[in-house]
């Protein structure tokens, strides 16, 4: 996807939308692959998902440890030679921290899942930015924004419809890892000033 599709270069600007772990089993390279983008100099924005939010809240909670683990992360621990998450190696451990919520970037506002309508200040409710996504935000600070997100997989078609309409809220997510459920099975990323998509067939579809 980034080099064969998107062919990134080191003007451009990657945003990562979270979710870089507990799906397959290279979770490892997965981050590595990322971290070896930005020390390369690539301009890189790596959002938070709910699965690096579970593992993170995992090391001090049980509840979310629990959780974290019937969700894929066995799978994970694997990847990094691991028996426990607070073996994970300092260097991957602060990538994890340092994961943004949110990011702003022009009119845009990029996200996991999205954010509290009803909240004051929807951009201090960390459970919804990583938990709860919704189709349309009447919120002052939030409806004229495009807000662009991942977490719940949708088919590449409505991918599409929210592109060619111009939609306020875009769902990248086209539920790479789903490859049993035919309309999905895809990895897909957008060029938002050009409103291009690029999408790839998951290798294990078909």
């Amino acid at each position: 996807m980034v080099e064969e599709e998107i062919r990134l270069s080191k003007t451009d600007k990657l945003i990562l939308l979270g979710d870089y772990i507990d799906r397959g089993q290279q979770s490892k390279e997965v981050v590595d692959y990322i971290m070896r983008l930005m020390g390369d100099g690539y301009d890189i924005v790596a959002l938070r998902g709910n699965h690096e939010d579970m593992f993170l809240k995992g090391l001090v909670e049980d509840y979310y440890l629990f959780n974290w683990l019937m969700n894929g992360g066995y799978e994970t621990m694997d990847s990094f030679n691991i028996t426990h998450p607070d073996q994970m190696p300092a260097d991957y451990l602060r990538f994890f921290r340092n994961l943004k919520l949110y990011y702003p970037y022009q009119n845009f506002l990029f996200v996991h899942a999205g954010f509290n309508d009803e909240a004051a200040d929807p951009f201090k409710d960390e459970y919804h930015m990583v938990w709860r996504r919704l189709y349309y935000y009447t919120h002052p600070l939030l409806k004229d924004k495009t807000i662009v997100h991942g977490h719940r997989a949708e088919g590449l078609e409505y991918l599409r419809m929210c592109i060619d309409s111009n939609a306020r809220v875009i769902d990248v997510d086209t539920g790479c890892v789903y490859t049993d459920i035919p309309e999905l099975g895809h990895l897909s990323a957008v060029d938002l000033t050009n409103r291009k998509i690029y999408s790839v067939r998951n290798e294990e579809v078909g």
